[in-house]
């Protein structure tokens, strides 16, 4: 397993990260257990929720049950603990499930955190993650109509000193090891990078966006702020919630996936997604490589610091996706999934 530093903070994770966001709703406390279990005898060593979460769907009576689940493991696992990233998140402005209606200031931050600090049952949280940003994100499929002409840009930059503040007072109590942001932009992320030195705050250490060989929009510019700044990227959605198993292709909904909960996938389910998902699968048959293994391969081998979540519902996909962890595509293999790139470029 490769190892990586996040950030410039000095701290290493592996290039490949557990996803969680289905433990407590499809995925049962047992099974979340093993497959903890699983990743870490595999070589992971971060792992990645959200107080929001379970997903499929977001409920405000299950929200804070992911974080409780990981946090059973971590104390009844304390070396492993020792040796295992935690990252976590702050909700934003949402309309029901978690503070709805509220923007992340300093305040909800500190009761947001403590609150995660108690369900993972630990002194300290490694990474903390804002998980979309106060004034509105182009991400979730929202990059089609996406309008920033509305946005108060002294508000977000007072936002951004008073969230820093209020990281910083965390970190000096020990309880935070970095902050992070998620669903975010190469200006907001340059907005947080320059406040910070100017200031002396902490520096904000990775981004965590969606990547994978169907959603691309981290290629341009947020790969060169992320190069340059050093910025680590956690990618989410790395098979594309599904589509990349090759599992709904010909129409099919298998039963208990996150397809028969939500036929859309969250707005990723489109005729060229599907046209995309076939391009794959015939580079992935060519090469004899499992489509799910090229398609996280893929990830990790772009010319930025990666992180790739990666999470399934059962321990056997599970199973499946850590058989292919040491998968290393050819010069080849990516120029054909480059080519198919270019015909079939944002299916959704």
């Amino acid at each position: 397993m490769r190892q990586i530093q996040l950030g410039q903070t000095g701290t290493m994770i592996t290039d490949y990260c557990l996803g969680t966001m289905t433990w407590g709703s499809q995925t049962p406390e047992g099974d979340a257990h093993r497959q903890a279990d699983m990743a870490f005898e595999a070589g992971i060593r971060i792992l990645d929720t959200a107080e929001m979460y379970p997903v499929t769907p977001v409920r405000a009576e299950t929200v804070g049950c992911t974080e409780e689940i990981v946090g059973n493991w971590l104390a009844a696992h304390p070396a492993k603990r020792a040796d295992m990233v935690v990252a976590t998140k702050i909700t934003g402005r949402n309309a029901a499930f978690v503070r709805p209606g509220q923007d992340i200031t300093a305040a909800t931050l500190v009761q947001a955190f403590e609150g995660s600090l108690k369900r993972l049952r630990t002194d300290r949280i490694d990474l903390y993650q804002l998980h979309w940003p106060n004034r509105g994100s182009f991400h979730f499929r929202q990059n089609w109509t996406y309008d920033p002409s509305g946005q108060n840009k002294a508000a977000t930059l007072a936002h951004i000193e008073e969230v820093l503040r209020a990281a910083e007072a965390l970190i000096a109590q020990g309880k935070l090891g970095h902050l992070a942001l998620s669903n975010d932009t190469a200006w907001g992320t340059a907005q947080w990078l320059r406040l910070s030195e100017e200031a002396g705050l902490p520096r904000i250490a990775s981004i965590q966006n969606e990547y994978s060989l169907l959603c691309r929009i981290f290629d341009t510019d947020m790969a060169e702020m992320a190069v340059n700044e050093d910025v680590t990227l956690l990618a989410y959605s790395p098979l594309a919630t599904g589509l990349l198993t090759g599992k709904y292709q010909g129409g099919s909904v298998p039963e208990g996936s996150r397809m028969a909960h939500d036929r859309s996938l969250g707005g990723r389910k489109t005729d060229r997604a599907v046209q995309a998902v076939a391009a794959y699968q015939k580079i992935a048959d060519r090469h004899e490589l499992d489509l799910i293994h090229m398609a996280l391969a893929f990830t990790v081998q772009r010319p930025f610091a990666v992180s790739t979540i990666f999470g399934a519902t059962t321990t056997a996909q599970l199973g499946r996706i850590l058989a292919g962890l040491d998968v290393t595509l050819s010069d080849e293999v990516l120029a054909e999934i480059n080519t198919a790139h270019r015909s079939i470029p944002m299916p959704y």
